[in-house]
């Protein structure tokens, strides 16, 4: 592989994930290329809120996407830990079927205490998002 393309934190944001109970539970990963980061949600059954529809329950989708935005910001700073979350803005464009979902985040703007952060996930086609998330995260005055 390139190293001009490795990110040592593309470690770092393993070992998050693996002592993060909840992200183990979703059965969350991520490939890190560089400074962008793809996260993946495998399906599984126990994702599926509406069974009439197979459809995966909207909280998993929200809480996957809450994981991806923070560890993007963890990813392009040099922070010693993930950031939190001072507040956050879900919007359900379409419904989530029954197969991975994929997402990306984007650090619109980091400041000295806070980072701005837009998010969305999607299926089959990248350009059709299922969920779209923007967050703010605290980054300084742990």
């Amino acid at each position: 592989m390139n190293p001009q393309l490795t990110n040592p934190r593309a470690d770092e944001i393993d070992a998050i994930l693996k002592r993060l109970p909840f992200a183990q539970t979703l059965g969350m990963r991520c490939e890190v290329l560089g400074d962008e980061m793809t996260a993946i949600l495998p399906f599984q059954e126990k994702l599926i809120g509406n069974i009439a529809i197979r459809a995966l329950h909207g909280g998993a989708i929200a809480s996957f996407l809450e994981l991806t935005a923070m560890l993007q910001v963890f990813l392009v700073s040099d922070m010693p830990r993930p950031p939190k979350p001072i507040n956050l803005t879900i919007d359900y464009l379409r419904q989530g079927h029954a197969k991975d979902l994929y997402a990306r985040a984007y650090v619109l703007k980091m400041g000295r205490r806070m980072a701005s952060v837009r998010a969305e996930a999607w299926q089959e086609n990248r350009a059709e998002p299922v969920t779209a998330l923007m967050a703010h995260f605290l980054v300084s005055g742990e």
